[in-house]
């Protein structure tokens, strides 16, 4: 069982990663390009792969039995949650989409809604953790939940989001004021009150963006957090892995988001991802331990196969129909107001 340190000098390493991120290289709000995106997700990638390989040479005696069978956890719990971080991307497209979120703002929601996924997700393993280790016979619950989620996410159909109705944004508007503009890359701006006409602060569209992208990770962990335990108990593993694989997420969005409807055989291999760490979980009743090389090569190959799939019988994908009203108008029901996003704040405004 490591100590405090190697947790304080990770999440040291992440808070600096992104640090460099946001304060040197996007400092400016722009579009990320594809080839921008791609160089930062090479280099996220190769870090997670020179921590396995540091691991397993014994560089990173850093979990509770070290060396080979670490490494090997780590990167089948990284490909794992790395995998279901992708399916992620098909709900940003859509909500971003749905916001017409301006391409070069959406760079600060991603990174604002990882930052708050490390912090939902570490609550989560320590949470998972804890349970696992009092009451042992969770990990069959888990297992079940898993199977049963691969299964509904393998036979339920695709159905396009409605953030109109979605509850998160009832909550948003129940306890504060939303303007319908987007004001450049602020959350929250001062505009004054219509009856009042003192100044007050309200939250922009690009707020409640951040909130269904935060949701929807936390939704997502749900399956992913039990499934990284079916690899490994190690608290640190789980938790390192995940977070790799979610500083990976942002520039994989910008990388994949023009062509992430190709890979729809995608879902399919995520179930049978589920369904097998599920079934993982469950046969250790009888005293069955499936090794860790055996997963990583099931993983990696159900995953492959689907890719693969995917670009050899490519489906044609319909068009979505664009927006014409404003979803943050419950009054709007006739298409008459559509959201502008505009950048241009008013002389009263002031933005933070």
């Amino acid at each position: 069982m490591q100590g405090i340190w190697p947790w304080v000098a990770f999440n040291a390493f992440v808070l600096g990663m992104l640090a460099v991120d946001l304060g040197l290289f996007n400092r400016k709000a722009h579009a990320i390009s594809v080839k921008e995106a791609a160089r930062w997700s090479v280099v996220v990638i190769s870090l997670a792969v020179a921590f396995a390989v540091a691991m397993y040479y014994g560089v990173l005696p850093i979990a509770g039995t070290g060396g080979r069978q670490d490494a090997l956890e780590f990167a089948t719990g990284y490909l794992i949650e790395l995998a279901l971080s992708v399916d992620n991307l098909f709900v940003f497209v859509l909500i971003f989409s749905y916001f017409q979120v301006p391409p070069k703002y959406q760079h600060r929601v991603l990174f604002w809604g990882i930052l708050g996924a490390l912090v939902m997700r570490g609550a989560m393993i320590g949470a998972g953790a804890f349970l696992i280790d009092r009451f042992h016979w969770i990990i069959y619950v888990f297992g079940a939940f898993l199977v049963f989620t691969g299964i509904r996410m393998a036979t339920q159909d695709e159905t396009d989001i409605e953030p109109e109705s979605n509850p998160v944004i009832r909550l948003v508007r129940r306890f504060l004021p939303v303007t319908h503009v987007y004001h450049g890359q602020s959350f929250f701006v001062r505009e004054p009150d219509k009856r009042t006409g003192d100044l007050r602060w309200v939250a922009t569209p690009l707020f409640i963006v951040l909130a269904l992208v935060e949701t929807t990770d936390l939704i997502f962990a749900v399956d992913s957090i039990p499934a990284i335990f079916a690899v490994t108990r190690d608290p640190f593993l789980v938790y390192t892995s995940n977070v790799f694989a979610i500083l990976g997420l942002r520039s994989l969005y910008f990388v994949l988001a023009g062509v992430i409807h190709k890979f729809h055989y995608l879902k399919l291999g995520l179930a049978a991802v589920l369904v097998w760490v599920g079934t993982k979980m469950l046969v250790t009743y009888f005293d069955i331990h499936i090794p860790v090389v055996l997963s990583l090569g099931v993983v990696a190959g159900v995953l492959a196969t689907s890719v693969i799939a995917s670009l050899a019988f490519p489906q044609k994908v319909e068009e979505q129909s664009p927006v014409v009203h404003d979803p943050l108008d419950e009054a709007s029901t006739d298409g008459s107001s559509p959201i502008e996003p505009s950048e241009r704040i008013e002389e009263t405004h002031t933005s933070r």
